[in-house]
């Protein structure tokens, strides 16, 4: 639904399907974009570190002040003065 990616690290809001795990899905991601990184770096080994920080939405409306939240992290950061210099996110809404 939303992510953005930083120098050192991933917000990712997704919405799992009723038969997808977190776990499951965040393997695949990691598998298969690892090896796709090492192969443009050159590079073999791990990439992404074990394990993942996750926080459950329980309300429809929160959804989106979530995504607000992930995609506002470089000018948080200080990596840019607008969202819009950033390239490296998206969000279903725009």
């Amino acid at each position: 639904m939303a992510f953005v990616v930083m120098p050192d690290h991933v917000h990712w809001l997704v919405q799992l399907l009723d038969d997808a795990s977190l776990s499951q899905v965040l393997k695949t991601v990691k598998s298969s974009s690892a090896y796709q990184i090492n192969q443009h770096l050159n590079r073999r080994g791990k990439f992404w570190q074990n394990g993942f920080h996750d926080h459950a939405l329980r309300k429809e409306e929160a959804v989106i002040e979530a995504a607000r939240y992930i995609i506002a992290n470089p000018l948080r950061a200080g990596l840019v003065g607008n969202v819009r210099e950033y390239s490296h996110w998206d969000a279903i809404w725009v």
